[in-house]
């Protein structure tokens, strides 16, 4: 039988000597997007273990009994869905924020003819092209992601995406001459 205190005693000792390898860990496993911090998630998951810790029998392995218990509240986090926008709000936003990529900043709201000449010269692109665009910049993906997804190495789809974003600047550059 585990003395009441040996698993805390464990449990303690590891996240002090620990816990600049933890945090390395959850940072770069979480992104802005999971809305954390990479100590919260460790404060949480720590709260845990030491919670349940006199009920345990003893644990053997720390290292990997804790670097599981971490790797699962991320996978958690990630899985959150995120506050629901309206589709046409956050096509929009991203709609936007591609209009910046392609031209840069400014101090002017973005005119609404140069929101039609973007979509119009989205829609006028290869289907290579314009499925790099859609899913990276307006769906969210990730390159890893497409490149599971799809099959194709992310090197390729990202020489894709500057193909087409070269096009579209191209394109872009011809309309804003034009008007």
């Amino acid at each position: 039988m585990v003395s009441e205190n040996e698993n805390h005693k464990i449990l303690n000792s590891f996240f002090k000597e620990e816990y600049h390898s933890l945090k390395a860990y959850v940072n770069a496993r979480i992104d802005n997007a999971a809305h954390r911090d990479a100590e919260d998630v460790i404060q949480d998951v720590a709260f845990k273990l030491f919670s349940k810790a006199d009920s345990l029998s003893p644990i053997d392995n720390i290292t990997g009994y804790v670097y599981h218990a971490i790797r699962n509240k991320v996978i958690d986090l990630l899985r959150k869905k995120k506050p629901n926008v309206p589709f046409e709000d956050e096509m929009e936003q991203r709609l936007m924020d591609f209009s910046e990529l392609v031209y840069g900043t400014t101090d002017d709201p973005y005119p609404e003819d140069l929101k039609v000449a973007l979509k119009r010269a989205i829609a006028n692109l290869k289907p290579v092209y314009r499925d790099i665009i859609v899913a990276i910049d307006f769906e969210g993906y990730s390159y890893k992601e497409l490149s599971e997804e799809t099959g194709v190495p992310a090197g390729t789809l990202m020489s894709r995406r500057h193909r087409a974003l070269s096009l579209l600047l191209k394109e872009l550059e011809t309309q804003k001459t034009k008007i």
